[in-house]
C-alpha cells in the first residue's frame, strides 16, 4: 500500500476528535504501546462507525462490517476500500466520524507497517469487535420499528461483552506484555483473564448506564433471566417512573460489574509500581467505572433517558490529580478502590 501514513494526524488529531477520554488514556500509555492501540482504537471506531449509523439499513451495515473486516484480516492490506467511504460520504453528522472513514487507507497503511506480532494482536481483536457488533445487528430489531429484544441468559450477556470489551482487555495485555520489558515476570495466563474481567466489567457498566437509550433503539441487554427473577418485563423499563420497581435489576448488574472489577483491580496491582503511565491507563479507567456505578446505584431516576447518569467533568480531574499521589502505592490504591466500590454497596 503506497498510501501516506500522517501518524499525528491519526493518533493526535483524528483520535482526539472521536474520543476524548480515550485519547487521554492513549496520551498517558509508554510510548512503545501508544502507536499499535491507538491504531487499534481507530479501527474499532470505523468498524463501530458504520455499526452504528442510521443512514443505512441494517442489511447494508452488516454487509459493510463484513468488508471492513476482511479489508483488516488480510495479511498485506491492498484492497481498495472506497465502497465503505463512499456509501456514507457526506451522510454523517459527525465529521470528525466522516474524516476517520475518509482516512481508512492511511490507517490500513499503518496497520501494515507494525511488526509482525502487533499486526496478528490487532487483527485478532479487531475482528472479534467486529463479530460483536455483527451480533448486535443480526440479534436486535432494526431502529425505529417499535420492538424491543433482550438477551435470554447471563451467558449470553457474558459472551457479548467479551466481544465488544473483554477482548480488549485481553490485546492490551498481550501488547503490553510484548513491547514492556517490565511486564517479563507476568503470568500469561492469569493476567489476561483479569483483562478480559477488567474490560467486561467496564461494558457492564456502559450497559447499565446506557440502558434507557439501548431499549428505545430496541435493545435490552439485561437477560431475560434476570427479568423473569424480578417479575419485570422489558416493556416496564420503558417507564421511568417504574425507576425504583426495577432497583433490583439494577443492583444486579451492579453486582456483577463489582465482580469484574475485583479482577481489574487485581491487574492494576500486578503492573509493577514503577511502571507509572500504564498503571495509570489502567486506574483511570476502573475509577471512571466505580465512579459510574456509585452514581447509579443512588439515582432514582436510572431509567429516565434524558438523565444522562456519568461522572462529570470536574469529578475525573479531582480524580486524576488524587491518581498521581496514590498510583505508586498498593495500600492507598487498595483503600480508594475499596471506598469507591463501597458507595454503590451501602445503596442497595
Amino acid at each position: 500500500m503506497n498510501n501516506p501514513v500522517d501518524k499525528q494526524l491519526l493518533l493526535q488529531d483524528v483520535l482526539k476528535g472521536v474520543s476524548r477520554s480515550f485519547y487521554l488514556t492513549l496520551r498517558v500509555l509508554p510510548k512503545a504501546v501508544r502507536e499499535p492501540i491507538g491504531l487499534a482504537y481507530l479501527l474499532a471506531r470505523a468498524a463501530d462507525t458504520l455499526a452504528d449509523t442510521t443512514v443505512l439499513p441494517g442489511e447494508q451495515r452488516l454487509a459493510q462490517l463484513h468488508k471492513f473486516k476482511a479489508f483488516v484480516a488480510q495479511p498485506d492490506p491492498t484492497a481498495d476500500c472506497v465502497e465503505i467511504q463512499f456509501v456514507l460520504q457526506g451522510r454523517l453528522q459527525n465529521q470528525d466520524e466522516q474524516r476517520l472513514l475518509a482516512l481508512l487507507p492511511q490507517l490500513l497503511a499503518l496497520l501494515a507497517r507494525q511488526s509482525e506480532q502487533d499486526q496478528t494482536l490487532i487483527r485478532q481483536v479487531i475482528a472479534t469487535l467486529t463479530d460483536g457488533m455483527v451480533f448486535d445487528l443480526n440479534t436486535f430489531p432494526a431502529e425505529g420499528r417499535g420492538e424491543i429484544k433482550a438477551l435470554q441468559v447471563q451467558d449470553e450477556l457474558d459472551r457479548y461483552t467479551y466481544r465488544v470489551a473483554g477482548c480488549v482487555g485481553e490485546f492490551w495485555t498481550q501488547i503490553s506484555m510484548a513491547h514492556v520489558t517490565a511486564l517479563s515476570h507476568w503470568d500469561n495466563h492469569r493476567l489476561t483473564e483479569w483483562g478480559v474481567c477488567f474490560g467486561q466489567g467496564l461494558q457492564m457498566t456502559n450497559i447499565l448506564r446506557d440502558l434507557p437509550c439501548d431499549l428505545r433503539l430496541g435493545r435490552c441487554y439485561l437477560p431475560h433471566a434476570w427479568l423473569d427473577q424480578q417479575q419485570l418485563s422489558v416493556e416496564q423499563l420503558l417507564d421511568k417512573s417504574n425507576s425504583e420497581l426495577a432497583r433490583p435489576l439494577l443492583q444486579q448488574g451492579i453486582g456483577l460489574a463489582l465482580q469484574k472489577f475485583e479482577a481489574a483491580q487485581d491487574y492494576l496491582l500486578a503492573i509493577p509500581r514503577h511502571c507509572i503511565r500504564l498503571r495509570l491507563a489502567a486506574l483511570w479507567p476502573l475509577m471512571i467505572g466505580l465512579g459510574t456505578l456509585a452514581k447509579l446505584a443512588t439515582s432514582h431516576h436510572w431509567l429516565d433517558v434524558d438523565a444522562r447518569i456519568k461522572v462529570d467533568r470536574h469529578w475525573v480531574y479531582k480524580m486524576i490529580l488524587k491518581s498521581l499521589l496514590m498510583v505508586t502505592s498498593n495500600t492507598l490504591l487498595r483503600g480508594w478502590i475499596k471506598t469507591e466500590a463501597s458507595k454503590s454497596l451501602a445503596a442497595d
